[in-house]
């Protein structure tokens, strides 16, 4: 209710009937943020920065309320902490300028000099003619924000600066509606050009997600409606790719080998139900995947990428720019204006096929990846990489008859360094093991989480393996497993008061489950506190990275690969040696003694 109210309740200050009694600072150039959605909301919050430090402009925001997913944007615009004007006051008020990112509702009507963005990467997408009021006659699907049916009103352009990034959206544009032509600026992409200065962050951004040496980090990107990835729709219901996409992820790809987080549009979250989103993603969720908040962390996720599972959205042809191989899930041509770059990356990038391997086709995609093999569309992304804050505030001022502040560049926000997020596997684990050496111990884990109905993974996968047993995490859904788990896994604090010591939660967890063989307490992001059945309590800690940054390998594998050295007949190691733990292509080197009291 409160977020309704603050989408209608009319502002009496800074604004309002009887605002000069009550603001602050006078004589304020105004600029209104108008919002449809969340995703358009985004690209406005990238520009927001350009009027930062300057004490001569007051930003106001607003929403249309014509956009079916209004969900989010009560909770994202007090997010951004601007005056919040309801639609109808923001119609009756005056502003020197409008800036937007998106078409639809009645922007017409606002009595300010208008500059409309791009909400995703240059302008791609057929969509159904606007219902405002039949402006122009209707024509089919046009191109998004090209088209007249979405540029003009009464046969004149709504904006007084359309913004575009790229020459080719200027020859588009020229030859769909020749009328907006005048307003054209050429100003760059912010979204581009943030995610271009922060590519020298990539290994951070990795590290953030617990991806360390040796890992994959695969992202599953679609944008909404139904021939979407996440939408499914193809010519017949064989060709709803997503279950499949899901349960491969977990059932094909090791969970220390490969990470797996998904980026969805903002119309799926805020359509849906971000409840309902989670539920759909629950399985895989479970088995380790990471569904990044629409809102942050996607471009870092991005970044970090090592491949790119998508489809015709913005995101995918993000990472395509940057350099990360992308393999196709869905793509209809049909959907895109055919001259655009993004249909062009359809008619480039491998497509995803559900009767061959999934870790295959990732794998090859990976392998085969040239740097330069979208090259040309990276190029077309931006006309001007690295300078749209210059350009974009140059544009800003000049409508609002303003001159720059002095001393003050204009600058985007950087991206922010992600929290800590490794993977959290809950679901069963299926741990197949190999002995390498025995002096000292040196020990293969591969680990396949088992979520939902899929079946444990056998040892017929390809992987060499000696021996198998089952880790299920003290927290799983799946409390059944617990009685049969092998080891029993707890994350948590060392001194979380819940759980008392790590030894006296692993004692107690062997008394709750007598068939487990070894009870893991995971006390830090490198180190774990193990009881054996025979009563040996035990610290397992991994050898920092050559750079003295701590090792990101899940501990409870380090647990797994002693239980797996004890069930082979192995001896205890002696207290002070190390084992030898590989995961994939990496090895960890783990200390094992006696747990320091």
């Amino acid at each position: 209710m409160l977020g309704e109210r603050a989408l209608t309740a009319r502002l009496r200050v800074p604004v309002g009937e009887d605002a000069e009694r009550w603001i602050t600072r006078v004589g304020c150039r105004r600029v209104l943020f108008i919002v449809h959605n969340v995703t358009s909301a985004t690209r406005l919050l990238d520009v927001l920065p350009l009027f930062h430090g300057d004490v001569r402009v007051q930003m106001f925001a607003t929403c249309t309320g014509s956009s079916p997913f209004l969900a989010g944007v009560p909770e994202l615009l007090a997010r951004a902490g601007l005056p919040l004007l309801p639609w109808e006051q923001a119609k009756d008020t005056t502003f020197d300028l409008a800036v937007t990112a998106s078409y639809g509702g009645e922007l017409g009507a606002i009595k300010a000099k208008l500059a409309v963005l791009s909400h995703g990467v240059g302008y791609n997408k057929r969509l159904a003619t606007p219902d405002t009021g039949h402006r122009t006659p209707d024509t089919g699907r046009p191109v998004f924000g090209l088209s007249p049916e979405w540029l003009l009103e009464g046969g004149r352009p709504l904006a007084t600066a359309t913004v575009l990034s790229h020459p080719e959206q200027l020859e588009r544009l020229r030859a769909a509606c020749p009328e907006a032509v005048p307003t054209a600026v050429l100003a760059g992409d912010p979204c581009y050009d943030r995610v271009l200065a922060a590519l020298p962050q990539r290994e951070r951004f990795r590290r953030a997600l617990g991806v360390g040496p040796g890992r994959r980090l695969i992202v599953v990107s679609s944008t909404w409606a139904p021939r979407s990835l996440f939408g499914g729709a193809g010519e017949g219901d064989t060709d709803d790719l997503l279950p499949w996409l899901l349960s491969r992820l977990a059932a094909e790809l090791p969970a220390d080998e490969y990470r797996t987080t998904a980026v969805l549009h903002p119309n799926i979250w805020y359509g849906h139900g971000p409840g309902q989103v989670r539920a759909w993603l629950d399985n895989a969720r479970r088995a380790g995947l990471e569904a990044i908040a629409p809102l942050d962390g996607w471009r870092q996720a991005l970044i970090a990428a090592d491949c790119v599972v998508g489809d015709h959205s913005s995101v995918t042809y993000y990472a395509a720019a940057i350099g990360v191989p992308v393999v196709l899930g869905a793509f209809p041509q049909e959907d895109l204006d055919p001259l655009s770059p993004v249909a062009a990356l359809g008619r480039t990038a491998p497509r995803l096929v559900r009767r061959g391997s999934l870790r295959a086709q990732i794998d090859r995609a990976i392998a085969s990846h040239e740097p330069g093999r979208y090259k040309e569309l990276a190029e077309q992304t931006s006309s001007s990489p690295g300078e749209s804050a210059v350009l974009l505030r140059r544009l800003f001022y000049g409508l609002m008859d303003l001159p720059e502040p002095e001393g003050h560049p204009a600058l985007l926000d950087p991206l922010p360094l992600p929290p800590y997020l490794p993977a959290r596997v809950t679901a069963p684990i299926r741990v197949l093991a190999r002995l390498i050496g025995t002096d000292p111990p040196d020990v293969s884990v591969v680990r396949y989480a088992v979520a939902g109905d899929e079946p444990d993974p056998s040892e017929d996968r390809g992987v060499r393996a000696d021996t198998a047993h089952t880790v299920v995490d003290e927290e799983t859904r799946e409390t059944g497993r617990l009685s049969v788990a092998d080891v029993v896994v707890r994350h948590a604090a060392g001194d979380d008061p819940r759980l008392g010591p790590p030894a006296a939660w692993a004692s107690e967890a062997l008394d709750r489950h007598p068939y487990c063989g070894l009870a893991a307490y995971v006390d830090g992001p490198d180190r774990c506190v193990v009881r054996t059945r025979e009563g040996d309590l035990l610290r397992l800690a991994a050898a920092t990275d050559p750079d003295g940054r701590p090792d990101l390998c899940d501990p409870a594998v380090y647990a797994s690969a002693l239980y797996a050295w004890l069930a082979s007949g192995g001896s205890l190691p002696l207290p002070g040696r190390e084992i030898t733990v590989r995961t994939g292509a990496a090895a960890h080197r783990v200390a094992v003694g006696p747990l320091a009291p």
